[in-house]
């Protein structure tokens, strides 16, 4: 080999390693030392993007919060996204790592002194939904600190995926916390479980996503959070709270004669439950239910068993007026569309407070050896609008039973859970209790 050559050779070889003390320089080892990019970057007030001081409304998931902004919506409310970040579902099937995420966006804003949202440029933006805007949120954690970026922060601790993070005003810092993250293989990197998700054969959903796409779920096993809000012919009522959308979404739960001592106990009104059952439409009561419920004592935390989370809660009776339940209806956006639908539809299993019916006619069931004689059907009017009560068979607070005589002609406020039956969605009431009757 000549000089000439032998001295290419060596310089092609120093080049070669130089190349590769670079990109690991680039690419941080598993052991190497974590950086806090959030606390570096710092947030400049004076810089072109449009920025606004915000105080939380309500908090959706870990990548979106609905703040409280003055000047910058008409309705004073700005519906966030984060930029740059996508956090695992926890709104509508739920994910692996997508409780740990929306938990810490809610620790950090909850306890900060101080929030600021700031746009990516020099106006307030959209994302694809034409509701939410993509923003950068900054928090102070306590009087005199920096401000703190919540989507770096999301970021260089794994609770992410990228999501356009390299394409905006911080992307380099955005990729090198999402690179550390990857390398140190925290959260969602990491290739380990979840110990916040359940890894049965189950799909986990919240009763939103069931409610609006209870076809898509026919025959499928599924499992959901909700309050027990009534307990009637061996079924429950469960429902939840859905904070983007401001509603209550229920289910009726089937758990028919399979279940006994602790599992029964775990269905008690109040009860904030795990649900794990099969979704089936009910021929006979033109309904949808859930069924096929478990309960292993000798395995209580088996992802398959109906669970206890918490006690001591009541149902919402959201305050409903007649218009509004007869013909009312919700416009529900997501990703990649907008649905209506009846206000009703949506309301099924939920429990609701209407006030100032009319009582028109009564209707007494009188069927031969049937358990529900007694039971009756107001039909009741609120401002000509039209809604039916179905109550149990009710025994006033004397042990006698209420017939007729009591509604008829008389208003009445009633608390009741929404149901369908016989071709219109009405309200069902248990309790004599439920039911106030005015003079």
């Amino acid at each position: 080999m000549n000089i000439r050559v032998k001295c290419l050779s060596i310089l092609l070889s120093l080049l070669l390693l130089l190349s590769g003390v670079s990109a690991l320089a680039e690419a941080p080892a598993e052991s190497s030392e974590y950086v806090d990019y959030a606390g570096q970057l710092g947030l400049n007030i004076t810089s072109e993007t449009v920025k606004a001081e915000v105080t939380v409304k309500t908090f959706i998931d870990g990548d979106t919060v609905h703040f409280y902004a003055r000047g910058v919506t008409e309705n004073g409310v700005l519906k966030a996204r984060f930029l740059a970040v996508n956090t695992p579902e926890t709104t509508g099937k739920i994910e692996e790592y997508g409780k740990a995420a929306a938990a810490y966006t809610r620790s950090a804003l909850e306890n900060a002194v101080s929030i600021i949202v700031e746009s990516d440029n020099g106006a307030w933006n959209l994302d694809s939904t034409g509701d939410r805007y993509l923003v950068w949120v900054w928090y102070q954690p306590e009087e005199g600190a920096a401000y703190r970026c919540l989507n770096l922060e999301l970021l260089q601790n794994g609770l992410c995926i990228a999501n356009s993070t390299a394409n905006n005003r911080y992307g380099s810092t955005c990729m090198a916390a999402l690179n550390q993250a990857r390398a140190l293989k925290l959260n969602v990197h990491s290739g380990k479980p979840d110990p916040d998700f359940y890894y049965g054969d189950a799909v986990e959903l919240t009763l939103r996503e069931l409610r609006t796409n209870l076809e898509a779920y026919n025959g499928i096993k599924v499992a959901f959070n909700g309050v027990v809000t009534m307990n009637s012919s061996n079924a429950v009522y469960v429902e939840s709270f859905d904070p983007e959308s401001g509603l209550y979404y229920g289910m009726s739960v089937y758990y028919g004669f399979g279940l006994s001592g602790k599992g029964l106990s775990i269905l008690n009104v109040g009860n904030e439950v795990r649900i794990v059952g099969t979704v089936q439409y009910y021929e006979a009561g033109g309904t949808w239910q859930v069924s096929g419920l478990t309960y292993r004592m000798m395995k209580p935390k088996d992802p398959g068993n109906i669970q206890l989370l918490s006690e001591g809660h009541h149902p919402a009776y959201v305050l409903t007026d007649a218009a509004t339940f007869a013909n009312g209806t919700v416009t529900l956006k997501d990703e990649d569309s907008e649905r209506a639908f009846p206000y009703a539809e949506l309301a099924v299993a939920t429990s609701i407070e209407m006030r100032g019916l009319v009582v028109k006619d009564v209707y007494t069931t009188d069927n031969e050896d049937s358990s529900s004689n007694g039971a009756m059907t107001l039909t009741c009017e609120q401002n000509g609008v039209t809604v039916y009560v179905r109550t149990a068979v009710l025994t006033d607070t004397q042990g006698n039973l209420v017939t007729a005589d009591a509604f008829l002609g008389k208003t009445i406020d009633v608390r009741g859970v929404v149901d369908f039956f016989d071709g219109h969605h009405q309200v069902k009431v248990l309790t004599y209790n439920n039911i106030t009757i005015h003079d």
